[in-house]
């Protein structure tokens, strides 16, 4: 197992990749989530475990309401939809990095 100062390094970059990819290209985003899938084994047990879980399901729920949103643009919703989906990323970055930060698993 890792040591949880690096493991805590590692979830401290993957929300700043998921930040990050609102101004840069959507690789980062997909850059940040094979970070968690590698290290995710590493924080098994730990309370950081919750992290590395927090930042894959932000990935994958993100993906499914963008391409949802992306589909009904075409009936001019899916702006609402994206909107809310970028309000809910934004919540979900915040609230992880806060619980990071003060060293509390996030749920």
């Amino acid at each position: 197992m890792a040591d949880e100062k690096h493991l805590t390094k590692i979830a401290t970059l993957v929300y700043a990749l998921q930040a990050a990819g609102f101004l840069l290209p959507p690789l980062v985003w997909i850059v940040a989530v094979i970070v968690d899938y590698v290290k995710k084994d590493d924080a098994a047990g730990t309370w950081l475990e919750s992290h590395f879980r927090w930042q894959i399901r932000t990935f994958w729920w993100a993906l499914l309401w963008g391409v949802i949103g992306g589909v009904l643009l075409l009936v001019l919703v899916g702006y609402l939809v994206l909107a809310a989906n970028a309000v809910w990323i934004i919540y979900r970055i915040v609230k992880g990095w806060l619980r990071l930060a003060e060293r509390r698993a996030v749920s």
